[in-house]
């Protein structure tokens, strides 16, 4: 049997692309070795690969600036990923191999049934052996319980978890009168479970007048064919439906419904990429609603310069899924290092819990009570580029996402029921 070190994939040495100016001041200490344990391999293996690109890139820029600056001296970081193939148990021999390779942070996310085994065994871990502590830093995994009953103080959410989403969606289904009937779909594990859990109760609350003619989870990443449950949508007569279904699961829901003829609505959580828009063609035009923190078409010039930047970083169509908020945390990661003056993790994650950080006109706020991130979202419909308000498409498919929505930090923030423990 292989060892964990042996599934450890290529290095990423960012360190690479600092500018030869920077040469002159070389670092002077150790790098801050980061450990990123995600799906590369297998049916999710397009989403691991996205979120690499962005850490990448955001690892880059820090570097090309010199690095941080540390007591110990600048030190670079440098990002090493590690295949969880999207199973639990190989994501825990990835964080065993991670922590024997030296890495102090953690990041994961397209999963929270992965970001919630890793959060645990990471508690454990850093109370058992103190001298090689880690923090978890979590891009995507957004089931709520992450921040509230399971909360950790060595865990760092920087995306809007499921119930923000949901209200920001809410605030967008609840004005669309024409929608009656709604069908909820969802994969079956933690994150679907609470999507589909948190759709019902806003429901009830903004929007009573609605009927739901279907409720189901299906197995994830298990479904090929998705005409069945694509057949049963249309049949029930919905208008809409609500899915927080993300990777080659909503690519190939959304296929199934522009083959069945389906001509609702899809209110979503990860409509706006990663093959969706091209998948449904014209049949989306108005009709595939999504909500992020961010999306390429946000008015305003330093979100197109942002944009513009990915862009020329990583030209191919096919590799056009940026995050800002990914952004946001190797940022909130740098600073708080540089604020703590010390190589104590505690005190880093001390820094971390009160980090305010802006990029490219982006701002966000670390929440100390529950380390939930808060910041701005947007919901956007989908359109053919070059219609007002698409002046950018979606990986070369020539539709692209018009912002009908802002939402303001302060009116996307919700309540916590976190009792943070400190070590």
């Amino acid at each position: 049997m292989k060892s964990p070190r042996r599934r450890v994939l290529k290095s990423l040495m960012a360190a690479l692309c600092v500018p030869a100016g920077a040469w002159a001041q070389a670092p002077s200490a150790p790098p801050i070795r980061m450990a990123l344990i995600e799906s590369m391999s297998g049916a999710f293996a397009n989403t691991g690969e996205a979120v690499l690109r962005n850490l990448a890139w955001a690892v880059e820029r820090v570097n090309q600036r010199g690095g941080v600056r540390t007591a110990q001296g600048t030190r670079l970081m440098q990002l090493e990923r590690y295949d969880s193939k999207g199973q639990n148990e190989e994501a825990l021999s990835a964080l065993r191999a991670a922590i024997d390779a030296g890495a102090q942070y953690v990041l994961q996310g397209n999963s929270s049934s992965t970001a919630a085994v890793l959060s645990d065994a990471i508690s454990k871990h850093n109370e058992r052996d103190p001298a090689r502590r880690v923090i978890f830093l979590n891009y995507s995994a957004v089931d709520p319980i992450l921040t509230n009953e399971k909360c950790s103080f060595w865990h760092f959410r920087y995306d809007a978890h499921a119930d923000m989403r949901m209200a920001a969606l809410m605030e967008v289904l609840k004005e669309d009168s024409a929608v009656k009937n709604i069908y909820l779909i969802g994969q079956d594990y933690s994150f679907g479970q609470a999507v589909l859990r948190e759709a019902r109760r806003q429901l009830g609350v903004q929007r009573p007048d609605v009927q739901i003619v279907g409720d189901e989870l299906h197995p994830m990443g298990r479904v090929k064919d998705f005409l069945p449950y694509a057949t049963k949508i249309k049949a029930s007569g919905a208008q809409a439906v609500i899915t927080g279904n993300w990777g080659n699961d909503l690519t190939l829901l959304v296929k199934a419904a522009k083959d069945v003829g389906f001509e609702g609505k899809f209110y979503t959580f990860y409509g706006n990429a990663l093959g969706a828009p091209a998948a449904i063609g014209d049949a989306g035009i108005g009709k595939v609603i999504a909500v992020a923190d961010w999306l390429p078409n946000v008015p305003t010039a330093q979100s197109e310069a942002f944009y513009q930047a990915f862009r020329q970083r990583y030209p191919k169509p096919a590799d056009d899924y940026v995050h800002m908020r990914m952004q946001l945390m190797v940022e909130s990661l740098a600073q708080a290092i540089e604020k703590a003056g010390t190589p104590d993790l505690i005190a880093i994650a001390d820094q971390l819990a009160r980090t305010s950080v802006s990029l490219y006109g982006q701002n966000g706020t670390m929440r100390a009570a529950d380390h939930q991130f808060q910041q701005s979202l947007v919901v956007g419909v989908m359109d053919r580029q070059g219609t007002p308000g698409v002046k950018f498409d979606v990986e070369g498919s020539g539709y692209g996402f018009r912002v009908i929505r802002q939402i303001r930090a302060s009116q996307a923030e919700q309540p916590t029921t976190c009792k943070m423990v400190r070590p």
